[in-house]
């Protein structure tokens, strides 16, 4: 009963602006006192580990959000080196993982979502992750919260599509049809020596913003699908493991790769935490 409530709620609660409003306090610096205490309370209330990150001292953060992006200490998610294996993008937790069927990802328990309307409606991005493998990992708020490449890739495209802002959770996704595909979302295309990679970050409920290393804030956007090609020196090239965005609040990565261009190790299964580095599938 409670968790009906909890789904009902949210199709009634103004969620681009309570959204946009806990953004803009979680930037705010202004009251160090309020932002340590709200830092400390989010620490003990999610149980954070503050001795994985760079700076352990929750008051050295000039802001709520400054804490939620922070860094982790150098070298404590080690990248698997082998050139054939693809590794977590993210820690978190794997919310499904399969093959795309009939331009559909699964979501949960009778639940699925359209992978031509989560990449921005492009069918041909959708041709050509049809039938591909997929995976969604669901970021919890006492995550380390910065994305990093699967596999080394070079930038093609980013897709910036408007959309709602669902809480992302398990038990919306088991309740809130096409949830992936409705929520606001940042598509991001890169060319790997595999084929095209999608790397999908999407927004959810209290998100203050999404960014990319390349070109900062995302979302929110001005509200229209926006696609921004990279050609030349703007297809910038990145290796594996290194950073390529990070969320300002926290959220879902959904990660499609073509068919026959990789696939998820055994030991990948719905449920399982997984880390950032870690072999999480190997390249054909």
């Amino acid at each position: 009963m409670l968790s009906k409530l909890f789904v009902l709620s949210q199709y009634v609660t103004p969620q681009l602006m309570v959204s946009r409003f806990a953004g803009r306090l979680a930037d705010h610096d202004s009251n160090p006192a309020l932002k340590n205490r709200v830092i400390k309370w989010f620490i003990g209330r999610y149980g954070v580990n503050m001795s994985e990150a760079a700076e352990s001292d929750p008051t050295a953060y000039p802001s709520f959000n400054a804490f939620f992006t922070r860094a982790l200490k150098p070298g404590l998610r080690p990248i698997a080196e082998d050139e054939k294996t693809l590794v977590s993008p993210v820690d978190g937790a794997i919310s499904q993982l399969g093959q795309v069927s009939n331009d559909r990802v699964f979501q949960a328990k009778g639940q699925s979502f359209s992978l031509t309307e989560l990449l921005g409606g492009d069918p041909q991005w959708a041709n050509t992750f049809a039938d591909g493998e997929f995976s969604t990992i669901y970021l919890s708020p006492k995550d380390y919260h910065r994305i990093h490449m699967p596999l080394a890739g070079t930038l093609r495209e980013m897709v910036y599509i408007p959309g709602k802002l669902f809480s992302v959770n398990p038990v919306t996704a088991e309740n809130v049809p096409n949830l992936f595909a409705r929520n606001e979302r940042v598509a991001c295309i890169f060319d790997t020596e595999a084929g095209p990679m999608a790397l999908v970050l999407v927004g959810a409920m209290i998100v203050g913003s999404v960014e990319t290393v390349w070109s900062g804030v995302v979302a929110p956007g001005n509200g229209e699908v926006t696609t921004t090609r990279y050609e030349g020196d703007e297809a910038r090239a990145f290796a594996k493991g290194e950073e390529m965005g990070r969320f300002r609040l926290g959220s879902t990565v959904v990660m499609v790769m073509p068919k026959g261009a990789a696939t998820w190790n055994d030991d990948q299964v719905a449920g399982k935490t997984v880390r950032m580095g870690e072999p999480f599938g190997t390249l054909a």
